[in-house]
């Protein structure tokens, strides 16, 4: 249980919070590259409470700027974007995608070259790779390494981002997303009321063979790697392994067969967030029937695809035919979309000082107290944590995999782990 001082801590992410100034010290998900048309609409993004726009120039490059002119401070999503730059239609300053004031037709033409040399324009760093244009809003310069994650580094045929827009707290998904105890409960239909092979139908069923895992962490300067161990009646035991780079990143364990994926919780504002899915196959483009798999239930946007879930007005569309015909939960549209479900049921902004943890909460737990620490210390001037140049964030990969009893489960090389031999 937390304070409500704590729990204020956790979730208030704009200029000059605590949480917000630390969430800023690192590179987050912004949007799809696909939505920016070189010399197309510039997009408006809002992160952390702040707008912002994005484009793609005429040579290719990305610019992400504050919204506003900073001028008159007139959306910059409204402006013409050519000639490697933003003109904005109000007066016709012109900033060019490196976040230089070119043009100041508004300006008595002998002064305009030295006016337009002193006006500051809040332009940040930005990266793409899996898929999807990365930003760095904090204050150091030159920005922190970029977490150069496996799905970064394959062919865009290879990856399949998507997201949906949640009305609730950023760390509401955080938290749903660090859940493993729910995993044989919460979707245990999935395994015989539409098996799905995205999420695996001997996943589930393993897990629904022991409902209370017991959780091992092993800590890693990125964040941690999360055991959870469930001992299956023949000596066996099923582990889910997965990975953690805070402090958005939830490396979702599955079958080394099956697509792998991370969700990321990407604070909007204080009761918004984006919910990233970054699909990808590490050895082989995703085909079709992958992409169909993975939409399968979803609204055909992949900038929103769970935006056919509903809301409290209509009880998010459960179906209590289909929960006496056998399906646990009634909300029948994927897997995802119970996840989504149960997080935003939970209001806006949960009050964390009324809730009841068990052991199953370990991880969570302790995932709050990381972060409320984190947010503490760097307020009072020490360096955001958890940023280290030495790591090989390629090689982070999770694990969901039936072991002997006898095996260590951090042992087990999710890269290339061994061929056991395992009937569900």
């Amino acid at each position: 249980m937390l304070t409500q001082e704590e729990n204020r801590l956790l979730t208030q992410v704009g200029a000059g919070t605590p949480m917000g100034e630390l969430l800023r010290e690192y590179w987050t998900p912004a949007l799809r590259s696909a939505v920016l048309e070189a010399d197309g609409a510039p997009k408006r993004v809002r992160l952390l409470g702040e707008n912002f726009v994005a484009f793609r120039a005429t040579d290719g490059r990305v610019g992400f700027f504050d919204e506003g002119c900073p001028h008159r401070c007139t959306s910059l999503a409204l402006a013409r974007n050519e000639d490697n730059a933003l003109t904005c239609i109000f007066h016709g300053w012109k900033i060019d995608v490196s976040g230089k004031v070119v043009e100041v037709p508004s300006e008595p033409p002998e002064r305009r070259a030295e006016f337009a040399a002193k006006v500051r324009v809040k332009h940040y760093p930005v990266r793409e790779g899996g898929g999807m244009v990365w930003v760095y809003l904090g204050r150091r310069d030159p920005a922190p390494k970029f977490p150069e994650f496996e799905l970064c580094r394959l062919p865009e045929s290879h990856v399949m981002p998507r997201r949906t827009i949640l009305n609730h707290n950023w760390f509401a998904g955080f938290e749903g997303q660090l859940d493993s105890a729910h995993v044989g409960i919460m979707h245990s239909s999935w395994t015989t009321w539409r098996p799905r092979k995205v999420y695996g139908k001997s996943d589930l069923s393993y897990s629904q063979a022991n409902t209370a895992p017991r959780f091992e962490l092993l800590m890693q300067p990125y964040g941690f790697r999360e055991g959870a161990l469930r001992e299956l009646a023949d000596g066996s035991v099923y582990i889910r392994v997965r990975e953690v780079v805070f402090p958005y990143y939830s490396f979702i364990p599955v079958n080394p067969e099956n697509v792998q994926f991370v969700v990321c919780c990407i604070p909007i504002d204080d009761e918004w967030q984006s919910q990233w899915y970054l699909y990808y196959r590490p050895d082989r483009p995703m085909s079709d029937a992958d992409k169909a798999e993975i939409m399968e239930g979803a609204v055909n946007d992949l900038d929103d695809f769970g935006g056919n879930r509903g809301s409290v007005d209509n009880m998010w569309h459960q179906d209590r035919n289909a929960m006496k015909e056998g399906h646990f939960t009634g909300i029948t549209w994927s897997v995802q979309h119970e996840d989504l479900v149960v997080q935003e049921s939970q209001g806006v902004l949960l009050d964390r000082s009324r809730e009841y943890l068990g052991s199953s909460d370990s991880v969570i737990i302790r995932v709050r107290r990381m972060l409320l620490n984190a947010a503490r210390e760097h307020q009072a001037g020490k360096p955001a944590p958890w940023l280290d140049d030495r790591c090989d964030y390629s090689r982070i990969r999770p694990l969901a995999y039936r072991i002997p009893g006898d095996v260590k489960w951090h042992e087990v090389d999710p890269i290339s782990p061994p061929a056991y031999r395992f009937e569900p």
